[in-house]
């Protein structure tokens, strides 16, 4: 017969394996993109449809699916705008430095997000968040190299579009938390299905702007498209979801960063990217300097929402678990 602390160990490794799931699946979010025979507009437009799918079935299930108020229907449009304007930059910067720097750089969204609580917010300035600041320039320049005038165009197009990924995904964040701020007790699952939606919107919009179709060519190309959208984006962030506020912040953050480590590795398996011990160097003296600037002072703060590394990828796990950490 199993003891409760038999049980509750069971619970935490099943919470854990859930976790470290989820984050694999997410860091197979720039491989999909990269193999998908579309433009990054379609990749992205298709990432967000197939979402949206998941939500308005949620969402139709619960009987949650009601019409919003004006204000709340702009919140939502102006998270979309963010949203899309985000994921439009990450897409194209997977096409343009591969799927592991891509998915490194936009992380740096922890730094913005400091930042803005530094300065509107009146939080301390902590000394490590100083310390790391110039900590992840350095990894970053070990991974691209110093002589940035020598490398390609495109290469540092792609470099560009991940930093401007990062900052559009830290005012997405913002932009969302004070859409729930206003629809406190609103269904979590239609507020969702309202950014999406908007951003699904915008994307098509450049799809056409583009005069990209919206036709998938071929099998891999649908396979890829799928795995996106059902996977990466809707089922790897649930199990994030359901594991994070059940698993220490300083803990779960470090596990969170097995999906941009994981991305990296899988551009160099996969897409044969050129990489030397420098540049792995450079990969962890990033991702240390990530943790270092989402970590907290105190140890109260791993109950709450500003102290979790949120990865790019889903609106979901921001609304989701916030409704968990209030509970």
């Amino acid at each position: 017969m199993h003891s409760i602390r038999d049980l509750k160990n069971q619970a935490t490794r099943l919470t854990m394996l859930g976790l470290i799931v989820g984050a694999v699946l997410i860091s197979f979010s720039g491989v999909w993109v990269k193999v998908a025979h579309v433009s990054p507009n379609v990749s992205a437009f298709y990432r967000v449809f197939f979402g949206s799918i998941v939500l308005l079935a949620a969402a139709l299930y619960q009987r949650e699916v009601k019409w919003p108020k004006l204000r709340h229907l702009l919140l939502s449009v102006i998270c979309g705008i963010l949203f899309a304007l985000d994921l439009w930059l990450y897409h194209y910067s997977v096409q343009y430095i591969g799927p592991g720097l891509a998915t490194i750089i936009p992380n740096f969204q922890v730094f913005i997000l400091a930042g803005f609580g530094i300065l509107f917010l009146k939080e301390p300035v902590r000394l490590i968040y100083l310390l790391s600041l110039p900590l992840t320039l350095v990894g970053l320049f070990m991974i691209v190299g110093v002589n940035w005038s020598e490398l390609e165009p495109s290469y540092r197009v792609g470099v560009y579009y991940g930093m401007a990924a990062a900052v559009f995904y830290a005012a997405f964040i913002l932009s969302l938390r004070k859409l729930q701020a206003d629809q406190m007790g609103a269904p979590p699952f239609f507020v969702l299905l309202l950014v999406s939606l908007s951003t699904a919107v915008f994307l098509a919009a450049e799809v056409v702007h583009h005069n990209d179709s919206f036709q998938i060519p071929d099998l891999q190309s649908f396979f890829s498209l799928s795995a996106l959208g059902l996977f990466s984006h809707s089922l790897g962030w649930i199990l994030i979801t359901n594991a994070l506020p059940k698993i220490r912040t300083s803990f779960s953050g470090l596990i969170l960063l097995l999906e941009p480590a994981l991305a990296f590795v899988w551009d160099v398996l996969f897409f044969q990217r050129p990489t030397s011990l420098v540049n792995w160097l450079g990969v962890v003296i990033a991702l240390a300097a990530i943790y270092l600037g989402m970590a907290r002072k105190s140890a109260d703060a791993d109950r709450t929402p500003g102290a979790v590394l949120i990865p790019r990828g889903s609106p979901e796990i921001i609304q989701l678990l916030d409704n968990e950490l209030r509970d």
